[in-house]
């Protein structure tokens, strides 16, 4: 009967475990042969086959690739060679000079074992047989892996994977060591539940080791158990993609935030176990500080600027340029471009922070104010269009134009006359520094039709023209192609017009290319003319009455 020497001294460990059926389906053969090292001598190499006699009554043989490294052969005809007998093939031996080195270091790991040592280490597993599975630690010490010491599922995965394990077993007769990955899971769940317990009841701040970065977070060790720290987590600027940040074996000291009793799992934050840089600000930064900034990232709507203190600020698009039409933040900025900026909200309550580049820039409106003035005729280009009029660029500012300051004409819109990137001439007929507006006229550019109008007439003259209109505070006459004159109810008198109709009237007032008739002053001026022509006739006939009374 083998000698057993015990690995463990816990009896419930034993139970149900069937020692010898396992160590007969670890070695072929219960013969001595199996087990131990001989020492033999190369007699002849022929292809992939090496001949060493072991004294036996034939020669053993064994493959070529046992004793090549790096393409050279560690063993030439005539020299020594450990081998061990791994079976038989039609007659002959079969050796193995790496396995008989693996079994000097099982023998000299059995000889130095120390069961109250016993803890989990790494194997990797190198081969199978009927009963389970051979593995090999870093040393190329040789275990024995039943099929029954892991779990079912793995048993098509196992080969050349690592894996943790525990000494079940140690057989000095049979020179053979088992273990097993179900006590080595045991074993470590039941650490892990105690390493979970008083990690997560204690609130000190701890140094972790990154394991594993993903998309969503970075899984981090503390202390034998890893916990996960989701991207949100990891900075007081907001959600980061950890691998701009960190790299596997990188040391971090984190917080436990939180725990999932039913998953086991334990939630980890960096930013947690930082100063939050929101408190520092609150007393320290106002409205209308300049700050300088680094770009850390652009958007089609605008970008973020980092403070340097894990704050970042947002640069909204409209706050880049004074230009009205900036299309894309990125044909004034790029990212780690270094600028100053304005601080123009702050709320540390809601974590924003907006910053203004403009606002540190000359306000082109400045420039324009001082170098125009109102009535100059100038050239702009045409930069938007809309259903009420244009804007007009000149220079790095824009000006209104209305509709109804393109043309004398009634009826013309800037959508039936221009289109974007027109170049006109323009007068300036208003600028608002107070709103730092400005309006445009095109067809201030000439005389209105009214004013060419007045220069022709003079107050008292009679108008005739043809009612185009009527109000209820009177009636519009045009009196040529151009332009309309107004009587109000109160200078028609006794006249009832309608549309159509031809009616006089006189000039009383012109202003501003307003022009007003009246037919009651008309009446005023032919009824004057009137009786000037008659007491122009009265005199004559008066003197000649007295002149007739004298003679």
């Amino acid at each position: 009967m083998a000698k057993l020497n015990g690995a463990h001294n816990n009896l419930e460990d034993l139970e149900n475990i069937d020692f010898a059926t396992m160590l007969d389906e670890f070695e072929s053969e219960k013969n001595p042969e199996n087990i131990a090292i001989i020492e033999g001598k190369i007699i002849k190499i022929e292809g992939d086959e090496v001949f060493v006699d072991i004294q036996d009554k034939s020669e053993g043989v064994l493959n070529i690739a046992e004793i090549t490294k790096d393409d050279k052969l560690l063993f030439n005809i005539d020299d020594t060679i450990k081998v061990t007998i791994v079976g038989s093939s039609n007659g002959r031996r079969i050796l193995s000079y790496k396995k008989a080195l693996r079994k000097e270091k099982v023998v000299e790991f059995i000889k130095n074992y120390n069961e109250d040592n016993n803890e989990i280490f790494d194997v990797k597993v190198i081969g199978k047989n009927r009963g389970g599975f051979v593995a090999v630690d870093a040393n190329e010490v040789e275990f024995f892996l039943p099929k029954s010491q892991c779990s079912h599922k793995e048993l098509n995965t196992l080969m050349n994977k690592k894996i943790k394990v525990k000494i079940l077993k140690i057989d000095e007769e049979t020179q053979s060591i088992v273990v097993s990955k179900k006590k080595a899971n045991d074993e470590e769940r039941k650490k892990r539940k105690e390493l979970i317990t008083n990690i997560v009841n204690d609130t000190e701040l701890k140094e972790g080791v990154v394991r594993k970065l993903t998309s969503y977070g970075m899984f981090v060790d503390i202390g034998g158990v890893d916990g996960l720290v989701h991207y949100s987590e990891i900075s007081y600027k907001g959600p980061v993609n950890p691998s701009t940040l960190y790299k596997e074996g990188d040391k971090v000291v984190v917080k436990i935030v939180g725990y999932d009793e039913e998953k086991k799992h334990i939630s980890l934050s960096i930013k947690a176990a930082l100063s939050d840089p929101w408190d520092e600000i609150k007393d320290s930064l106002e409205i209308g500080d300049v700050l300088k900034v680094v770009v850390s990232n652009i958007e089609n709507y605008g970008a973020f600027v980092d403070l340097g203190n894990d704050i970042e600020g947002f640069l909204h698009i409209s706050e880049i340029s004074w230009d009205k039409n900036v299309k894309n933040p990125r044909d004034y900025l790029k990212e780690g471009q270094e600028i100053d900026v304005e601080v123009i909200e702050i709320d540390c309550e809601k974590r924003r922070l907006r910053v203004s580049l403009k606002s540190l820039l000359p306000k082109p409106f400045d420039g324009f104010s001082e170098k125009f003035k109102v009535g100059d005729i100038i050239e702009g280009e045409i930069s938007t269009i809309t259903n009420f009029g244009a804007f007009v660029k000149i220079d790095n500012v824009e000006g209104l134009l209305l509709n109804d300051d393109i043309s004398w004409t009634e009826n013309e819109t800037c959508k039936k006359v221009y289109k974007v990137g027109d170049k006109i001439k323009i007068k300036i007929r208003k600028i608002d520094s107070e709103n730092q507006k400005i309006s445009l006229s095109v067809k201030h550019l000439e005389e209105s039709p009214s004013a060419l109008f007045t220069k022709d007439h003079k107050l008292g003259d009679i108008i005739k023209g043809v009612v185009s209109d009527i109000k209820d505070f009177g009636v519009f006459v045009k009196v040529n192609d151009k332009v309309e004159a107004l009587i109000k109810n109160e200078d028609l008198g006794e006249a009832k017009p309608n549309i159509g109709d031809e009616i006089e009237g006189a000039l009383i007032f012109t202003r501003n290319g307003k022009i007003r008739l009246s037919v009651k002053k008309l009446n005023i001026i032919k009824t004057r003319e009137d009786l000037e022509k008659f007491n122009s006739d009265d005199k004559i006939t008066i003197g000649d009455i007295i002149k007739d009374q004298l003679q």
